[in-house]
């Protein structure tokens, strides 16, 4: 049963006007080359992975916890994730101001390293087609260049793609991981809303794990400029070799567009929770 984890064509960038550039790349299939069974990311790769912490999270019982998600930047002020990131006490995926405390890291690939930015996620959207949120920062990020979205080739059986994510190395006792780790995956099922995917480098079960949720699966055909395909939704305990349950970015992208131009004014800031 699945679990919450948490030749070239033209390119176009659909500018929003009062707010970030939304990129949506208009692509052939491409192939590709935290995450557990994975390689560590050098510092300087793959900026535009973005590891989400959560914290005071409320449970129906009046108790809270922390936790974190992965995602990617694909704007200077938005973010993409998986939706149930962010839910209400009983767990529903809910649209608006963050419900609870969640920081961005975005721009280095480990915890300790000088630089990348650390920005307030304000304001989140609910994907009406799938398990995608889009966050709203606080403040745009304008060094780090965002992921494009593939927007007109579906991924196809048998692709490899390559994910980045801040999750954990193994199921057991798992926390959200200090560095950002990578790894390849082969396509091995596409529906009109999701895509399957199993291990394929460096090892047959490298695979996302607690925490990854919303990590982006993208390919690499162009060097230098990776396009997003997907997004990490659920899967078995980590590591494994069967499939992960991932979210067409394609199929999102209009609406992503369309929800950036609608709130493309100034971000407000969630107030400040009272510490007790």
């Amino acid at each position: 049963m699945s679990a919450y984890r948490r030749p070239l064509a033209r390119v176009a960038r659909v500018l929003i006007p009062g707010t970030a550039a939304l990129v949506v790349a208009l692509s052939g299939a491409t192939p590709a080359t935290a995450v557990a069974n994975g390689d560590p990311v050098q510092e300087g790769h793959y900026r535009f992975a973005v590891k989400l912490t959560m914290t005071h999270i409320p449970r129906p019982d009046g108790t809270f916890y922390n936790s974190g998600c992965s995602g990617a930047l694909i704007a200077p002020q938005w973010i993409i994730t998986a939706g149930h990131c962010f839910h209400d006490v009983n767990r529903h995926p809910v649209s608006g101001p963050v419900p609870y405390d969640t920081v961005a890291t975005i721009g280095k690939a480990d915890d300790a390293s000088p630089g990348g930015h650390l920005v307030n996620v304000v304001e989140d959207y609910q994907s009406p087609y799938n398990d995608i949120a889009i966050g709203k920062l606080a403040t745009p990020v304008f060094d780090v260049f965002p992921i494009a979205i593939r927007f007109l080739a579906p991924p196809t059986a048998g692709e490899v793609l390559r994910i980045a994510g801040w999750g954990a190395q193994s199921s057991v006792d798992p926390h959200p991981s200090t560095h950002l780790y990578t790894g390849e995956v082969s396509v091995s099922t596409v529906d009109t809303t999701q895509v399957g995917v199993v291990g394929h480098a460096p090892h047959p079960d490298t695979s996302a794990c607690l925490y990854d949720s919303g990590a982006p699966y993208f390919s690499e055909r162009i060097p230098g400029f990776p396009l997003l395909v997907s997004i990490e939704s659920g899967g078995p305990d980590c590591p494994h070799s069967q499939a992960e349950d991932t979210s067409r970015a394609d199929v999102a992208a209009r609406w992503i567009a369309t929800t950036i131009f609608q709130h493309r004014g100034a971000a407000v800031a969630r107030p400040t929770r009272n510490k007790v």
